[in-house]
């Protein structure tokens, strides 16, 4: 390429300022959204109103609660090969048809009030506040597995280790199904844990008011709290694939990484409620499941089109070597560690190709 045309490119990126924005999903205005899941091609939504799906990727949303619980919240959801489950305040259910039609599996649990739901290897986990609970045989029976009398509000798992958060009692671990659970906060402050997310072998949770998201990279052993560009606060969903991670706060809207934590940025633009419960991604878009406006979503590609084109080509990438060097606050800092290098760049290849 010629200086000339490279001067020129740089030059068109940068008279391109529209940046895409979140959309709100049709058929959710209004309403309240606590969880989300992606699976088979289907995008699912739940709430104070149950469960609603999607079949555009995230567009628009439409309820599915035949069997469901649709008069108490729909908190989680979790599936395996089979099925789709969600975790409510009436007990579990489940849903052999992608969620079109849904039936009870709530028998062996001493409450029906449930906070979580994971599946994990073989095994499927529900969680709330009478504990931790198991089934070997797809919900259709439930055994105490740990926990009892503590209220656990999320879980998750990195190959045969389980952890949860709970409500007043920080985190736990088990290495073997629940058999036995150990204390697993050391460096956090936090007590109450309302989401924790594993992503390869690091876990991200989130504490309550006053502290914000932790970091453990071994195993639960410690935990380190975040800063990098991301406030303190009460955070309740994550969501993550081999690009980035993104965090939902509660009334600071969303921050994604690209570095595993260390350096965050804000992506707020048209995002009609800042208080987030939930996260997913599915179909090249981050899913935010919001308070009261419902579900909305952005395109991951929109993170490193930087001149706004609807794609990350040549001129995206004219304009971050353009800004390359100390650079704080600017577009082309993916990152968000106050320069564009190495790291900006990867990520921008990591998207490239990527039209909105």
């Amino acid at each position: 390429m010629s200086q000339r045309s490279f001067v020129a490119m740089l030059a068109l990126a940068s008279s391109a300022p529209a940046f895409a924005q979140w959309e709100q999903a049709t058929g959710t205005a209004g309403l309240n959204m606590q969880s989300l899941l992606s699976r088979n091609g289907f995008a699912y939504a739940g709430g104070a109103t149950g469960a609603y799906r999607s079949a555009d990727g995230g567009a628009s949303f439409v309820p599915s609660n035949t069997g469901n619980d649709a008069a108490g919240p729909t908190r989680c959801f979790a599936t395996d090969e089979s099925y789709v489950y969600t975790s409510t305040s009436q007990g579990v259910f489940r849903s052999a048809d992608d969620g079109a039609t849904w039936i009870a599996r709530s028998v062996g649990l001493p409450q029906l009030l449930t906070s979580g739901i994971l599946q994990a290897d073989a095994h499927l986990f529900v969680v709330g506040p009478s504990g931790v609970f198991r089934s070997d045989n797809n919900g259709d029976t439930w055994a105490a597995a740990g926990l009892a009398g503590v209220d656990v509000r999320c879980i998750a798992a990195i190959a045969g280790t389980l952890f949860v958060g709970t409500n007043g009692s920080g985190v736990y671990r088990s290495a073997d199904w629940g058999a036995t659970w150990t204390a697993s906060g050391a460096g956090m402050s936090a007590t109450n844990i309302r989401a924790i997310h594993a992503t390869g072998s690091t876990l991200f949770a989130g504490g309550q008011v006053g502290t914000g998201v932790y970091r453990s990279t071994n195993l639960g052993v410690s935990w380190t709290l975040l800063g990098g560009g991301l406030p303190s606060g009460s955070y309740r969903g994550f969501a993550s694939d081999d690009r980035l991670i993104v965090a939902g706060s509660f009334g600071a809207g969303v921050y994604y990484s690209v570095d595993n934590g260390d350096h965050w940025r804000a992506i707020n633009a048209g995002l009609a409620d800042l208080t987030i419960f939930d996260l997913e991604i599915h179909q090249g878009h981050i899913l935010a499941a919001t308070n009261t406006r419902g579900v909305f979503r952005l395109p991951i590609a929109s993170l490193s089109d930087l001149d706004g084109d609807g794609c990350v080509d040549g001129l995206d990438l004219g304009l971050l070597l353009g800004s390359w060097g100390p650079c704080g606050g600017c577009i082309a800092d993916l990152n968000g560690d106050g320069k564009v290098d190495g790291g900006d760049l990867g990520a921008l290849l990591a998207a490239w190709g990527g039209c909105g």
